[in-house]
């Protein structure tokens, strides 16, 4: 693993990376343990804000994953909230081996603004975009459709195309094997 502070202190590479970016305490950290099947890579806390770093993960000199600090209700200063405000978007607009955003979205709450103005920014940069449901195990079956339906009649407004989509949970250990297949189909078709 290796942490920057800023975009600019990311060095490039040729490798396909692949991003996770969320509100802050939706899972990041826990999903890139789950996937990597290493339980302290990403360092994960209850407390939200706990990332403050781009941080890099090589996997097995195939792919990177990065993991964003979350956004929302994170427990940070004012400045420290404006400097990732101004950073985030530089990388994902300016990383040339960012192959694909997976944004994490909290399913067991009702969609939230913060995510739908973050799925609005990325749409609007036309970023390869895979939405990630986390905490699927936290709520009833009914309820979590109800959410997923909400979210998508919000996006089909200003998406012609929907996302793809996925549900994991980390406590119940799903959702590890779809998201890998989606980053191996993209690293097969540049091969």
């Amino acid at each position: 693993m290796s942490s920057f502070g800023e975009y600019r202190q990311i060095p490039e590479n040729e490798l396909p990376e692949f991003c996770f970016w969320g509100r802050s305490n939706v899972g990041k950290s826990s999903l890139i343990n789950f996937l990597c099947q290493r339980k302290e890579l990403a360092r994960t806390s209850s407390v939200p804000g706990k990332t403050q770093t781009f941080n890099l993960y090589g996997q097995t000199g195939k792919f990177h994953f990065m993991d964003l600090p979350g956004y929302g209700f994170a427990k940070v200063s004012k400045s420290v909230r404006e400097k990732w405000d101004k950073e985030i978007p530089k990388y994902l607009m300016g990383r040339k081996n960012l192959r694909v955003v997976f944004l994490l979205v909290d399913i067991s709450i009702p969609p939230q603004n913060a995510d739908m103005l973050k799925i609005d920014f990325i749409g609007s940069q036309r970023i390869p975009l895979v939405i990630i449901f986390t905490k699927s195990d936290k709520i009833k079956a009914g309820q979590k459709k109800f959410h997923i339906e909400e979210l998508k009649k919000i996006i089909s407004q200003s998406w012609e195309k929907l996302p793809v989509m996925v549900e994991t949970s980390t406590q119940m250990r799903t959702g590890r094997e779809q998201v890998l297949d989606i980053v191996e189909s993209i690293i097969q078709v540049e091969n």
